[in-house]
């Protein structure tokens, strides 16, 4: 599977190269700031690069190349114990928080 990014392609203008040029370099800020998201529940702590490695982990035993991720949706439920995931509006599963 191909994920589509935005990016300048062989035979686009030269303002279109100009615009993605200056987008990219514009791209900073919040975009780009190192983050750290924790989920506290009952005296349970989960990092999202935990739990983002658990799902891709999960997701991986099911068949699906590390190459094939576009998106990856996640909603943590923390009173069932479970984080849920959808791959590319695809795949579904879950695991334990």
């Amino acid at each position: 599977m191909k994920c589509e990014k935005y990016a300048y392609k062989k035979g686009d203008s030269m303002a279109r190269k100009s615009s993605v040029e200056r987008a990219n370099k514009l791209t900073g800020g919040f975009a780009t700031a190192s983050k750290n998201i924790v989920v506290q529940y009952q005296n349970r702590d989960k990092n999202m690069d935990e739990i983002l490695d658990l799902i891709r982990k999960d997701a991986m035993s099911k068949g699906i190349d590390d190459a094939d991720f576009c998106s990856v949706d996640v909603y943590i439920k923390p009173e069932e114990q479970k984080v849920f995931y959808v791959i590319n509006k695809d795949v579904n599963g879950s695991i334990d928080f």
